[in-house]
């Protein structure tokens, strides 16, 4: 009985062995297994990743000594040419200083105390050409600046806002809503002036300071108002030889203001660092920036041809006007 129990125990033992699964025990084979991962769930991790530092993207502080100077020149511009429309030669020289003086203070401040940003970069630019565009636009409007001319500066700051809107757009990290496109703490792309845009704009504020002083020193011949004529042809009719040596000057800065203005704005269609867009996508970035530079190279070739336009019309009318005062 004794044996007999010992053989009826093994025949258990075996059937239990026979029955178990294989592999071992449960512990060992949860051992020996590697776990796999759940491939859709990183994807979707990663993705809302990327979401959320889109939508953090870093600001800036832009509420800084050089910034609020830049600010101020923006509001500035329009006062200068309200005083330029209403005859107050000397506020409007006055003002028109302010600016350009500010304009050399607040980036030696921002070098000098490291407090460049991105959105400085793109306001001081802007509150240049936005100066420019309307004291120009006003003082073509006084008869003080050939038309021509004026369109040229006018032509070339509307092509570079222009392209600068479609910038902004299409660097401007998702998503792309109305507000976030005029959050300037949001830097999307960067902006760096040619060589020849740094002169044409010394130029430019040469020239208008010149036209602006002009009203003011010669109360005896424009004593209330910009006369209709150029300052060139005013100061020609004088006839003293100070008058017509300055009448000279003043014509050849207009005919070289008018050249780097063509060559400065087909440049920034040209150079490909002229503007530098943020992201980490580079063959996007390469499309943008050609994108951005097409549009600036079609628009100022239409502003070119306008201006040339402008300039034969203007011949042919002072030509008739020869002829009708010959008979």
């Amino acid at each position: 009985m004794r044996g007999e129990g010992r053989l009826f125990a093994t025949s258990r033992g075996r059937r239990a062995a026979d029955d178990r699964p294989p592999g071992g025990p449960p512990g060992d084979r949860n051992r020996n297994q590697t776990p796999q991962p759940k491939k859709p769930l990183l994807e979707k991790t990663k993705e809302l990743r990327k979401q959320l530092k889109s939508l953090t993207a870093t600001h800036e502080k832009i509420w800084n000594v050089p910034n609020v100077l830049t600010f101020s020149r923006l509001v500035a511009a329009p006062v200068v040419g309200s005083l330029i429309l209403h005859d107050q030669h000397a506020w409007a020289l006055g003002l028109f200083a302010y600016a350009g003086i500010t304009d050399l203070v607040d980036g030696w401040i921002a070098r000098r105390w490291q407090l460049q940003t991105v959105v400085g970069s793109v306001v001081d630019p802007m509150a240049d050409k936005l100066l420019m565009a309307i004291t120009v636009g006003c003082l073509a409007a006084k008869g003080a600046l050939p038309g021509p001319l004026a369109i040229l500066i006018f032509g070339r700051d509307a092509s570079l806002a222009i392209a600068a809107i479609y910038y902004r757009y299409a660097s401007l990290p998702s998503p792309k809503t109305f507000g976030r496109y005029w959050d300037f703490s949001l830097p999307s792309a960067e902006v760096h002036p040619t060589t020849v845009s740094k002169f044409n704009t010394f130029l430019q504020l040469a020239l208008i300071g010149l036209t602006l002083l002009f009203p003011v020193l010669a109360h005896s011949s424009a004593p209330d108002a910009i006369t209709d004529a150029t300052v060139s042809d005013t100061l020609a009719a004088e006839g003293t030889t100070d008058a017509r040596t300055l009448s000279t000057a003043v014509t050849a800065l207009q005919v070289l203001v008018g050249a780097t203005t063509v060559w400065s704005g087909f440049s920034y269609a040209i150079l490909k660092d002229a503007v530098t867009i943020l992201g980490s996508d580079e063959a996007l970035k390469k499309k943008q920036g050609a994108r951005g530079r097409a549009i600036i190279g079609v628009s100022f070739a239409l502003v070119c041809a306008g201006a040339v336009g402008w300039a034969m019309r203007g011949q042919r009318r002072e030509e008739a006007d020869q002829r009708r005062s010959g008979k």
